[in-house]
Parts: C-alpha cells; sequence; structure tokens
C-alpha cells in the first residue's frame, strides 16, 4: 500500500508577487492539510525566517527555498531548496537591483501612454521587496485603466507588449551555481511553461545536468498528467530528484489549489532538512 502525503514546495508569499503573508500561506496550508511546505518566492528570502517560524509554531516541516528567473527566451525557472538564506541573499540584492531599474522604465513606458502609475505606488501595491508586472497589472486595475489583469498582460505588459522592457538576468548556469554556492539543491521549475520542443527540452536537461541539477518539479499545478508522467521519465533517466508544487499565488491565480497529494517516499527529506 503506497503511503501518500501532501506537500507544496512551490509557493509564493507577499514578499514577491504572492498576495498572502508568510504567516497567512502557513495557516492556509495547515487547513488543507499539508505537511511539508517551501516558500520560494521570486528573488527574495526575506518572507522565509517569517514563514520557517509560523511553520513551527503549527508543526508542520518547512525547507527554505527561491525561485530565480533565468536568462533564456522562453520561460525558464530555478527552484533553490534548502539554501543558506544569507549567503544567497548577496547575490539576490544584485537581481532585486535590476528588478527596480526594469521597473522604472515600464512606469516612464506606460506615463507615455497616458497611463500614471508612478514607483512610489507600485511600492505601495507591492508591500514587500519584489515589485514584479503583476503589481502593475493590479495598479492598473485598481485605477481603471484595463478591465483586469489579464487585459493588462495581453496589451501591455507581456513580453512584446507597449510597455514590456526586458530585464536582466542571471544565465541558468549562474542560477544553479548560486544556488550551490549557498548550499542549495537546483530544481528545474514547471518544465511545460517552457514551451520547448521535445528535442530541445533534452539537451537543456542535460546541459543543466552537466552543471549541477537536483531535480526537476514534475508534479506541478499547470501540467496535466500525461505531462507529469513524461517528466518524471526524463527525471529517472537522468538520475534526478522530482519534486511537487503548486505555484500558489493565492488571488494572482485564483482557483488553483494549495498542496499535492505526492507518495511518501518521493524525496529523500532528511537531505532537504524536512521531517515526515
Amino acid at each position: 500500500m503506497v503511503y501518500l502525503i501532501k506537500i507544496d514546495l512551490h509557493l509564493h508569499s507577499n514578499f514577491s508577487d504572492g498576495t498572502l503573508s508568510p504567516r497567512e500561506l502557513v495557516h492556509k496550508a495547515k487547513k488543507f492539510g499539508v505537511s511539508i511546505l517551501s516558500l520560494t518566492d521570486h528573488d527574495t528570502v526575506s518572507g522565509v525566517r517569517d514563514f520557517m517560524r509560523e511553520c513551527a509554531k503549527a508543526g508542520l516541516s518547512c525547507i527554505p527555498g527561491v525561485e530565480l528567473s533565468a536568462d533564456a527566451p522562453f520561460e525558464l525557472h530555478i527552484l533553490g531548496y534548502r539554501i543558506q538564506i544569507d549567503k544567497i541573499d548577496e547575490h539576490l540584492k544584485t537581481v532585486r537591483d535590476h528588478r527596480k531599474e526594469r521597473n522604472m522604465a515600464m512606469c516612464e513606458k506606460l506615463q507615455g501612454m497616458g497611463i500614471h502609475i508612478s514607483m512610489e505606488e507600485l511600492e505601495e501595491e507591492a508591500g514587500g521587496d519584489v515589485i514584479a508586472r503583476p503589481h502593475i497589472a493590479r495598479l492598473m486595475v485598481k485605477k481603471g485603466y484595463v478591465p483586469d489583469e489579464r487585459t493588462a498582460f495581453a496589451w501591455y505588459l507581456r513580453r512584446g507588449g507597449e510597455a514590456y522592457v526586458e530585464r536582466k538576468r542571471f544565465s541558468p548556469l549562474e542560477c544553479i551555481k548560486i544556488i550551490r554556492e549557498a548550499g542549495g539543491l537546483p530544481v528545474l521549475a514547471h518544465p511545460v511553461l517552457m514551451g520547448l520542443d521535445e528535442k530541445r527540452e533534452i539537451e537543456l536537461v542535460e546541459q543543466l545536468v552537466d552543471e549541477g541539477l537536483w531535480g526537476i518539479e514534475c508534479f506541478a499545478a499547470c501540467q496535466t498528467w500525461e505531462q507529469m508522467n513524461k517528466w518524471s521519465q526524463i527525471a529517472d533517466r537522468y538520475g534526478l530528484y522530482k519534486t511537487a508544487g503548486s505555484d500558489f499565488h493565492d488571488g494572482l491565480r485564483p482557483g488553483r489549489k494549495l498542496g499535492m497529494g505526492v507518495p511518501a517516499d518521493l524525496l529523500p527529506w532528511s537531505r532537504l532538512g524536512a521531517r515526515l
């Protein structure tokens, strides 16, 4: 008989582009019966300590995490687990500085189109270390410039949109190196979102494995069962661990559930610093 547990190793708080605080995330996870969690905010670990403290109070097991956006002509994100917070934060400050420059440039573009959004308003809207495009979209809706966030992205904020500005990122190999140097374990996030053909997918995985990739997020809420099975087979082929996460943002992606059921022996929990 297979013993199942509920985990979620891909969560976002209001320290990046989620809408719940770390504390609120923990209590929501407990309500849904999730027993092992990781907060993986974009380019910041500022909420991780609060998250870990709240998990301890709630009797849940917590793995410190982060999500890095890699420089690629497609969507490529690398998750880092069991990271040492102080060691990785200096690298993340560079990424956040680049984000700030990009956000200022996007605000200038929008203002040139008669959409008056300031950095001060964005900082208030974000309320955390990281200001991202979803914050701009939410503010555009609040100020009546667009009917919904989907329209904000479709017309202005998507890659190729009128207000889009490319931002500086670390290369995929640099992301892995940064995570490894912080004592962490790098994992390819939601691989289906890369949108690559099978040949290019395999080429990329082989390249990342050579640089120290530890796992693949095979069980992701955005992937079908067929896609999960495919990526599980790829992980097995290259000796990679299989992780699971919802990429939960709450208000940004309404309807997405927190937590995923997996076999209890899915991962080497002690190596991740977690307990069953």
